[in-house]
């Protein structure tokens, strides 16, 4: 299934909203509405979207105010923010390309256009694939043919336990804890409990095999690491 990007629509005209949404909805997105400045934040704390279209003239904080506390603050920074907004004047451009905002359209605005430059920031702010061949020891991993082998045979894994393995082969002999997991391989959100990295290493290491699945190795109190030279030790010591 195709990932639906999410954007967060912040907005407090429901009819510009329904329109925004209903477009994005039908182009492949994943629209989420919020009315006010208040509202906008709790969506934000709550999952990170792909990208924001924020209106400046808001109930309770501007747009320009939020803009400039989601680019100065770590978890929000690197969302694209394109401003969507009455004001077309040079100067409030300016003061809103200022606060952090990526883009800025002016109302009212073409849908069309308003869907290319989100596809636009989206392709900008896009992290670069990790492609080509990764080994460590006997286990290979080729990103590009999506294929997982372990002494010339082929293994067969599900897509979250091959995305877990892609991080842990390039990352190998590096201790991660469960929540760095969660934020490398599943994405920012919240609602993820720890306790899914364990099923889903269990579930990859039963996908490896006993020899190659003890290279994924349990560091208690502190997550997981993949290395080259595994302890041996029976599956009781070795099991999540």
């Amino acid at each position: 299934m195709r990932h639906q990007p999410g954007v967060l629509i912040v907005e407090d005209e429901p009819a510009i909203a329904e329109l925004i949404a209903v477009n994005l909805r039908h182009n492949g997105f994943r629209p989420t509405w919020a009315i006010d400045s208040a509202t906008a934040q709790c969506e934000l704390d709550a999952v990170l979207p792909d990208v924001i279209l924020l209106d400046w003239m808001l109930p309770g904080e501007s747009g320009l105010t939020l803009a400039k506390r989601w680019r100065s603050n770590p978890r929000t920074k690197g969302v694209p923010i394109i401003m969507l907004t009455a004001r077309g004047d040079e100067v409030d451009r300016v003061a809103g390309l200022d606060a952090g905002a990526d883009d800025y359209i002016t109302k009212p605005f073409s849908t069309k256009e308003l869907l290319a430059r989100v596809r636009a920031v989206l392709r900008r702010r896009a992290p670069e694939k990790v492609g080509g061949v990764v080994s460590i020891g006997a286990l290979s991993l080729d990103a590009s043919t999506y294929r997982v082998s372990f002494k010339e045979q082929m293994l067969k894994l599900g897509p979250t336990e091959f995305k877990l393995l892609q991080y842990l082969m390039s990352h190998a002999e590096r201790v991660h804890s469960r929540s760095q997991l969660l934020d490398k391989v599943w994405g920012d959100h919240v609602f993820i409990e720890e306790r899914t990295v364990d099923v889903h290493v269990k579930r990859l290491r039963e996908a490896l095999g006993a020899n190659a699945g003890q290279m994924i190795e349990t560091v208690r109190g502190a997550g997981y690491r993949l290395t080259a030279q595994p302890v041996l030790a029976p599956p009781s010591q070795a099991s999540v």
